[in-house]
């Protein structure tokens, strides 16, 4: 029931003043006002919407990625006044994964916090993956975090008031399984989900691991795969596979207990954990803050499902060339590495694992351990070199590389083309295009022509594949090609291959006019022809 004679007297005085008195970006009245008769700043509201939510889908960064980058923090806090206090053992400064308070008696509180955006689409899940993430920066000192208390921004009345309840229950199970009591929270109405929390643990100060204690000889350790930046990007435009999906949400969710547990045990010299600032702007900051340089086998880093895929692709996150610009500085990768495989060091993570530098003596029984207690990813992928000034070498030896991408149909992948799967509803697409149609007829003999042939066929596979232009906007030239050339074949193939990448139809359509803009009347008459086809 609206409250009229309320919302005449807000009304009013919003229209006095020129602006709602809830909004003041908004004239009053407003064009919700106009549109439902929905009064907010009257203290109406909006009937909350109902049914599943994809999360991803409503935010602009996913997870980690949607954190400011590490070298414009920098540049933000060189000039803030310094924090004297004798009791600060590790603050700003250090630039570590949380704050430590000496408190006496051998013993300190370990304070941090985390916040950012949805890197999963189901609510339960991401708030699983906050607890996660909030409570590891804890676990990278070597600290037992003991209390939380949530921070959440959720645009009300937009999504289900139920995906806000089922944030907060994952999180407030996922904090139970760590030990962490939960003990109050704040919340914002925000129009991008954020979710996150402040930790409070307590350590021995005799006991704190820092990231400034790596030393000449030691094994580097990382405890999780890397790639969920990737991952989480890939699903956001409908280009994941369920196997990457689901392997990335059981690792986000899973705790750095029990590795930090095994860390502090093996006597770890130094650990950070690897999140939003990549594997190498973690790394790097290790490295200079222990004065040390570090080599790191490219081959040897654990990676998720799909990952190389999808790099190979061209579906790298923006948060990639942020990072790049962070520290890229001080990585030197090696001349054999192809960008993309680099650009994965560079991949934001969220909730992602401990990189540990310990003891080469220690460090076979704790990979061991890890192993033996269920963390069967964590992998030695590098070593400290020798005292320095912070640089990270990235080496290759080959066993792994990036697979290539190839969009031109290969002779053997024509010849194998299962005939049942192609019905009368279904655009063939075994039909020579005109590829095909201006190379040597396959019917010829004569060995020269098939070497020719050969040559061709090698020839459009390399101009398909990505290199300086990404897979999917040479799908979109081939598509805008196929229609200015009126190749039905050729079209018929390129749809289908393009649905098969993800595109929209939107997107067809957009490719496809690139190529009636040039080709004129005759191309939209034919490409109109093949949609009604195919509809």
């Amino acid at each position: 029931m609206i409250n009229m004679e309320r919302r005449k007297r807000v009304m009013q005085r919003s229209i006095k003043l020129g602006h709602c008195i809830c909004d003041p970006k908004q004239p009053c009245p407003c064009v919700l006002f106009k549109e439902k008769n929905i009064c907010q700043c009257a203290g109406e509201r909006l009937d909350s919407p109902t049914g599943p939510v994809q999360l991803t889908k409503i935010v602009e960064k996913a997870g980690c990625a949607s954190k400011i980058d590490q070298a414009f923090l920098k540049q933000v806090l060189k000039n803030l006044p310094a924090i004297n206090d004798p009791r600060v053992i590790v603050g700003v400064p250090a630039g570590d994964d949380a704050g430590i308070y000496d408190m006496g008696d051998n013993m300190a509180l370990v304070q941090t916090v985390d916040v950012f955006t949805p890197s999963v689409d189901d609510p339960y899940t991401f708030g699983q993956v906050a607890a996660a993430n909030s409570v590891s920066d804890v676990y990278a000192m070597g600290g037992v975090p003991i209390t939380a208390v949530s921070i959440l921004g959720f645009p009300a009345r937009k999504i289900p008031d139920e995906a806000m309840s089922q944030i907060l229950a994952g999180g407030i199970d996922k904090m139970n399984e760590a030990g962490v009591a939960i003990i109050g929270g704040h919340s914002i109405n925000d129009n991008e989900i954020k979710a996150g929390f402040a930790v409070t643990g307590v350590i021995e100060t005799d006991k704190i691991i820092t990231n400034a204690n790596a030393q000449p000889g030691d094994v580097l350790i990382l405890t999780k795969p890397l790639g969920t930046g990737i991952v989480a990007f890939a699903s956001q435009i409908g280009r994941a596979n369920s196997e990457s999906v689901e392997a990335i949400n059981i690792s986000m969710t899973t705790l750095n207990k029990k590795a930090a547990e095994l860390m502090i045990q093996y006597g770890a010299h130094s650990c950070t954990d690897v999140t939003g600032f990549s594997l190498c702007g973690h790394l790097s900051e290790m490295a200079l803050s222990s004065s040390v340089d570090v080599d790191v086998s490219w081959d040897e880093i654990p990676l998720f499902p799909g990952v190389l895929e999808y790099a190979a692709g061209g579906i790298l996150p923006g948060a990639i060339e942020r990072n790049k610009e962070s520290c890229g500085s001080r990585i030197i990768a090696s001349k054999k590495l192809p960008q993309e495989m680099i650009d994965i060091c560079y991949d934001a993570q969220t909730s992602g694992g401990l990189l540990i530098a310990i003891a080469k003596d220690d460090a076979n029984n704790f990979l061991k351990a890890l192993h033996i207690d269920g963390i069967a990813a964590a992998a030695i992928i590098g070593e400290v070199t020798q005292k320095g000034s912070g640089l990270v070498h990235i080496n290759h030896t080959g066993m792994r590389n990036i697979p290539e991408v190839s969009e031109a149909p290969t002779e053997e992948k024509r010849e194998t083309t299962d005939e049942s799967r192609v019905t009368s509803d279904e655009p063939r697409t075994d039909v020579p295009c005109c590829a095909d149609a201006i190379s040597p007829s396959s019917s010829n003999n004569d060995s020269g022509v098939s070497r020719i042939k050969s040559k061709f066929t090698e020839f459009l596979g390399a101009a398909s594949s990505p290199h300086g232009l990404d897979a999917y906007t040479k799908q979109a030239m081939a598509i805008a090609l196929s229609v200015a050339m009126r190749c039905e074949p050729c079209l018929n193939m390129h749809l289908k291959k393009a649905k098969e990448k993800g595109f929209t139809q939107d997107e067809i359509d957009e490719a496809a006019w690139m190529g009636i803009s040039f080709a004129g009347s005759p191309a939209m008459v034919f490409y109109e022809q093949i949609l009604s086809q195919l509809r």
